[in-house]
Formats: C-alpha cells, structure tokens, sequence
C-alpha cells in the first residue's frame, strides 16, 4: 500500500461518474467535505492482496499516529490509484479501505471518500513541516500463511552430509575442496533472494538476442526472440520426451482457479507461493504456479487400482505464475511467468514413494547432464523431517551416494509443508547466487486433501502418497545456468543441440557464395543449423564475429576448398581442421548425441537479418 498523508485546511469532493468496478454508494456520499482533517490518500497494490485485513490494520495503525502528531481528530481515507502502478483488484482494495475506516471510527471522526468512481476534490495543505508525509505499507504475511507461520516455528537445523555418512555442521565442515558448496551453503542458510548486480547472463541474453525484458508487461514477464524461442522449443521438446519416455501420461490444466474452491484454499495455505489475483463474474481467481491443481483435480474425478500404480502424469505449463519480489527477479533466473515441467506420480505406499523418488533422482540427473549440467555444475540440497530422517537414514544416505560428493541438509523438527522429503540441484551462478533446477518432492497431504484415492488388492480404497517433480526446473532458468555456465569456462560455448547456428559458413569472395550455399542445403537436408555469412566484410572480421557469437563450427570457403571439395573448418574447441561436408556433418551427428533438433530460426544470410536488439 502507498499512502500520502496531508495535513489540511479543509479537503471536499463530488463524485462525477462511476467507473465499471465503482462501489454503490448513498446519495449522501456523493460528496463530502472535512475541515481540520488529515487526508490519507491510499493506493492498495497487489501485494496488498496476500493479506489485506494486516495491511488495513497497519495502515490505520499509521494514520492514527500521524494523525496524533499533526493533533487533529479528522481523517478522510480517499482512494487514489495513481500513486502506484501496481494495483490491487478492486474487490481487495474495498476491502483494505472499508477495514481501515471501521478501524480508525473507534479512535477518530472518519470519512471515506468512495471507491471507483471520478471525483472532483479540493484539498487546502496546511505547509508545516509534517503536513506532507508518505508511506509504504507492505503484508507481513502472505497467502501460504499457514505455512509460513509454521515455517517460522519450526526449527532448521543445517548440515553437509558426506557420502562416508558423516553429519556434519557447516561451521565444522572443510570447504577448501568444496568451494560451490560453501557458497550454495550460505546462500541458502542467509536466506537473502535479492540481488544487488545485475548477473552475467543478463548481458549474454541481450548480446546474443536470446530474451529481454518486457516493458509493456509486468516485471519478470519476458519476451524471447527468434533464436531464444528455439533454445526453449529445443528444451521443452527434450524434457518432455524424457518424461513420457518415462511412462508419464501427458495431459493440459487451465491456468487460473477459484480460490474459494474447497482444495484451493486448503492448498494455497499450506504452499507459500505469491499468487496472481484476477477477478472475473465476482470470483476471486489466481493464476496457477504449478501443475498441481489441475492434475490432482483430474486424479479426483478418476478411477483407480492399485494395478495402475505408480501412475504418473506429465504437463509443460505454459506459462506458471509466482509474483516474486521485484528485488528477486533477475533475468532468467528469478520470473514471474515461466515453462515448468511439472510430473506428479502416485504411489501405494511410503516404500512405493521412496523406491520411485529414487528412479526420479536418477532421472533428474540424467536430463541435467543431457542438457549440459553435469554433477560438477550444480549443489545438492535434500530437506526432510527429523521424524522422516530417523525412520529412513540408510535411504537419505544412498541419494547422497549416488551423486557421490557432500550436499547441504536441512532438518526441520517439524513438518510445515505438505512434504516429509525433498530434493533439489541448485546451480551457483557468478555471483553466488543459487537456482534450484530438479526437485522431487514426496508429498503426504494433498491426497486427502483432493479426495485423490485408488482400491487395493483388498478391494478398499485408500489414498495415495504422491510424489511432485519437475525434471529440469524451469526451462528458463536451464538457460540461465547454461549461459552462466559459459561465461565463468575459459571458452564459453552452448551445447551444440541448443547452438541456434551450429555451422557458420563464410565465403572468402562473392564467387565463393554459390558454393556455399550448395553446401548450407546439403547441410540443412540433415537438420543441421546453418548460415551464410555473405556481408561486406573482411573475413578477419566475419571469424571474429562469429567467435563472439560462440558459433560452434566456422567454415571458411574459398578456391582452395572449392577445388579439393572440402571445408576449412574452425572448431570453438581452439582446433582448426580441413574436412569434407559428408565429415562436418558426421561430427555434428556424432557431437550432438541424438538430442532434438530444430530448424534456424533466422534467414540463412546474415544480410537478411533484422536487429532486435
């Protein structure tokens, strides 16, 4: 909430015309006028919306004190959007200012001038040193209040476990050869999400016209141009692959729900997630975050056996929604809207739950090192119970084995959330920031809570354990960790599959151009990304600005190679080779290890090119 607090002569106003979501009024309150008054002129933003009775409070709780100071007994709460661009919806911000003025009639006289509606006013300021004040309120809890009020009671206790099964304290434990760890360790123990510098990526993505922000839109909204549309079609297509090659059926979920639904309310307390706010035909509605509801809904309406179990389902949500804290977005990294891979699996048992969470960690694993993140890129970090620990510590302890290096533990003496265990693979960037990547999750409450049961052999119904992963993370912030990934190695490059230009070819002279051309169609008949570099330039150049873009493969034609039928081809890896088109194109194959391919997102020629950024 934003307030502005005048001191005043007197302030009056007459309602003109009603706005679409105006409140009904009396007559008597089509205008109004106070003399000796502080005007509170209040704007309710969307923040506002995760707990609007704290906000009213806090707000009144404020007006009250200036009022106090400036030694006046007269308050007029007067709506005003324009001191923010943020907004809440309509119904919270009535909500906020009806709260606010029953507050403050038990200590002062109150006016409220009405909600929605174009006024004409008249205010007098009165010019002593505390007539003009604003303030910024903002919720001290959110939606997942329940959550995060357990959160806050319950107790974390930190620790490296080592793959010998030590249980070791961060302050007791040798970092030397461990330094990614040391820093995926305080970031997470500091709990600091903002980000003070803007991160290497940022820089890469608009240089290589990737993805930028969009201004038209709600910050952490991006927009993707051509070659990152490909990056993330190429993502998207691999990830899913993997998940219905894994026996998960694929399915599509509406992205906005009630949030006075019976499970949504229970849910969206229980997972302290910022949620988009919308309302539509006097239903308050919110933007999903995951694929959960959606999918656990449709669990509700099936029928199910214990011989269909694990039965796993699989949706790529374009888009998910969480309203983070603009001090917290940070390009690729950190978004408001974001392509989440989202697989829910359930189970008959814990032990059912435990040997699947183990095939998913695995898997996880497995996706990340195809995309080009292997164990050495990213930190583990598993959380749990004590209660889950102490009846499962040999499981706990063969996760860490697999990945075969020490991973931060956090224990909490209590569960606040719906799971008893999680994992995720966090990537530490060049700023020492952390980005979770695959997560696991076994869930014990949302089955009750859906209704979501199966028969068992027994012929009696019985709920399931679900488990909730996501394979990659978000596919947005792959990308981020594989541009921060570039940038800190010595020659920065993209995996070849996700390169938009796998082959840059540079004619030496225009005469040179047919053949390359010739070739860039041989090429391109095998879906390989290929692009001719025909501009007015020196070759010197050409090579360079193909370097810069970290264009895997350069090859440079001229008399000599069209005479011997063969190719001068620059690799990125610092190695220069002369090879025949039929070799270039066995090398990529062999390279790019059977990933998804796709086609260039950009006309061949450079000449042709627009500039988007």
């Amino acid at each position: 909430m934003q307030l502005l607090l005048i001191h005043s002569d007197y302030i009056e106003y007459e309602v003109k015309k009603d706005t679409p979501v105006a409140e009904k009024i009396e007559d008597e309150r089509r205008k109004g006028r106070m003399e000796e008054v502080l005007a509170a002129f209040v704007a309710v933003e969307s923040a506002d919306e995760a707990d609007p009775r704290g906000v009213a409070n806090q707000a009144a709780e404020e007006i009250k004190k200036v009022a106090d100071q400036v030694r006046t007994k007269k308050v007029m709460i007067y709506p005003y959007a324009h001191l923010s661009s943020d907004l809440s919806s309509p119904k919270v911000a009535v909500e906020v200012l009806q709260r606010t003025e029953e507050t403050l009639k038990s200590h002062l006289e109150v006016m409220r001038a009405p909600f929605g509606w174009y006024k004409a006013f008249k205010i007098s300021c009165k010019g002593h040193p505390l007539s003009e004040l604003s303030r910024t309120i903002r919720p001290t809890i959110e939606k997942g209040a329940e959550a995060l009020k357990a959160e806050k009671k319950a107790k974390s206790y930190w620790y490296v476990l080592t793959p010998d099964g030590e249980l070791i304290t961060p302050d007791k434990f040798d970092f030397s050869k461990h330094k990614k760890l040391e820093k995926f360790v305080n970031y997470e123990i500091s709990k600091s999400r903002a980000v003070e510098k803007i991160p290497p990526h940022v820089e890469l993505m608009r240089r290589f016209e990737l993805a930028d922000y969009e201004p038209a839109s709600d910050p952490g909204n991006m927009r993707f141009y051509p070659k990152g549309r490909l990056m993330k079609n190429l993502l998207e297509a691999y990830v899913s692959a993997k998940a219905l090659g894994f026996g998960a059926m694929e399915v599509e979920t509406p992205i906005m729900y009630d949030v006075e639904h019976p499970t949504m309310k229970g849910y969206l307390e229980r997972f302290p997630a910022r949620q988009y706010s919308l309302d539509s035909d006097k239903r308050q509605l919110f933007l999903r975050f995951s694929a959960c509801f959606g999918q656990f809904l449709m669990n509700s309406d099936m029928t199910i056996s214990h011989k269909n179990l694990p039965l796993k389902m699989f949706e790529l949500t374009k888009y998910s929604f969480r309203k983070e804290q603009r001090g917290e977005l940070a390009g690729l990294r950190r978004l408001r809207a974001f392509t989440m891979p989202d697989l829910h699996t359930l189970c008959m048992s814990m032990d059912q739950a435990m040997e699947e969470f183990k095939v998913q960690y695995k898997l996880c694993m497995d996706i990340l090192e195809d995309i080009g993140l292997s164990t050495n890129d990213y930190e583990v970090g598993i959380r749990f119970t004590k209660d889950f620990y102490d009846a499962n510590e040999e499981f706990i302890l063969s996760l860490v084995r697999i990945v075969n290096k020490p991973v931060l533990i956090e224990m909490w003496d209590q569960r606040f959330f719906y799971f008893v265990l999680k994992f995720e693979f966090n990537f530490v960037d060049a700023l020492d920031k952390a980005g979770a990547l695959s997560t696991v999750q076994i869930d014990v409450e949302n089955a009750e809570r859906y209704d979501i049961s199966y028969i068992d052999a027994d012929n009696v119904e019985r709920r399931p354990v679900i488990l909730h992963c996501s394979p990659s993370g978000a596919i947005e912030r792959c990308m981020y960790a594989l541009l921060e990934k570039a940038y800190m190695c010595k020659v920065p490059m993209l995996p070849l599959w996700l390169s938009p230009t796998q082959v840059r070819i540079v004619p030496i002279a225009d005469r040179h151009l047919k053949r390359a051309e010739d070739v860039a169609e041989l090429l391109e008949k095998e879906c390989i990304r290929v692009d001719v570099d025909d501009r007015d330039e020196t070759l010197s150049k050409k090579i360079r600005d193909a370097g810069k873009e970290w264009i895997p493969f350069v090859a440079v034609i001229g008399d000599d190679e069209i005479a011997k039928g063969t190719l001068s081809v620059t690799i990125r890896a610092n190695s220069k080779k002369e090879l025949k088109p039929s070799e270039l194109i066995a090398l990529i194959e062999e390279r790019a290890g059977g990933m998804p391919k796709g086609s260039l997102p950009l006309p061949r020629r450079l000449s042709a090119r627009p500039r988007f950024v």
